[in-house]
Formats: C-alpha cells, structure tokens, sequence
C-alpha cells in the first residue's frame, strides 16, 4: 500500500480516538465534510507547506548570502590573498544564491508561478562556475560551453513566445 494511505489511516483513527474527529473533518458551519471535499483540502495543504519551505530556504540561502560577503571580506581585506580563480568562484556563488532568493520572492509575487528564465539564470551561472574553477580538461570545457550556449538559446526562445498564452488556441479559431 501506498505510504500516504497509511498516513491518512492513523491520521483518521488518531482523530476518532481521541474525539477530534468532530473538529477536524468538519467546516465552519458545523456539517461534516465529504471524502470529495476533504481530497480538495490536500492541494491547499501542500501549497502552505510549500510557501512554508521555501520561505525557510530564502532564510537559509540568505545567511549563506552573508556568509559570501563575509567571505570577500575576509579574502580581499585580510588575508590580502589575490587568487582570482578563487574570489571569482566565490562571487558566481554569491551570485547564485542572489538568483535563488530572487526566484523564490517572484515565486510569491507572481501567483505562485515559478518563472523559466530564473532556472536558466542559474544554471547559466551555475556552468559559468564550473568553466572558471574545473577548466583542466578542454573536452568538459567545451561540453559546458554547449551547455551555455543551449540554454543562452532557450532563454532567446522563451523571450520571443508571449508571456501570456491566448484565449483561444490557434489550431481551433473559428474561419469566418
């Protein structure tokens, strides 16, 4: 059997022996609730954990934030070390934490709708990375560069199709 199912199972007889069945699979009014009308409950629950998650993932990802400029700090002011493959890796990540904040606050500003063209940010970031620190071999450099230039056309794609889609699809209008 399904694990959600054993989940719902103890969640329903934790419910009944303990009385709280009354309060829990009923609404506001008192009357109880359908199986039907309890499934369309799961989405909302999700979503809540999900806005509940990522909002503890932006608090993660920014003291991670902070962490990199203490970092720049740290080797710029005072270890006074000009490694630049070093300090250039570290800014990518900064970076990267930054396209990750900011996709999760357009996440909410935008109806709970993940924007495309952010993943591309950041994995286009994420090769210019790997090509500045991991450029041994030329085969794995030019395999990212690929990578890059894959997603750099995707994200032309992406900017020429309209941002909203129509009302009615093209395939079905109506020749008048």
């Amino acid at each position: 059997m399904h694990p959600l199912f054993y989940i719902f199972f103890i969640m329903r007889q934790t419910c009944s022996t303990y009385k709280l069945k009354s309060i829990f699979w009923r609404d506001e009014m008192g009357n109880k609730l359908k199986f039907k009308e309890m499934i369309l409950l799961i989405p909302i629950i999700l979503q809540y954990l999900l806005n509940g998650s990522l909002i503890v993932l932006a608090i993660l990802l920014s003291f991670q934030l902070l962490r990199e400029i203490l970092e720049f700090v740290r080797i710029l002011v005072i270890y006074e070390v000009y490694d630049y493959k070093n300090f250039l890796a570290n800014i990518l990540i900064f970076f990267l934490y930054f396209e990750f904040i900011t996709m999760i606050v357009k996440y909410f500003k935008e109806d709970y709708h993940f924007p495309l063209r952010y993943f591309l940010y950041i994995g286009i970031t994420a090769m210019i990375r790997l090509i500045i620190v991991e450029h041994e071999h030329p085969q794995d450099t030019l395999l990212y560069s690929i990578v890059i230039l894959v997603l750099i056309i995707c994200y032309f794609i992406i900017n020429l199709t309209p941002h909203e889609r129509p009302k009615q699809p093209w395939l079905y209008k109506n020749k008048e």
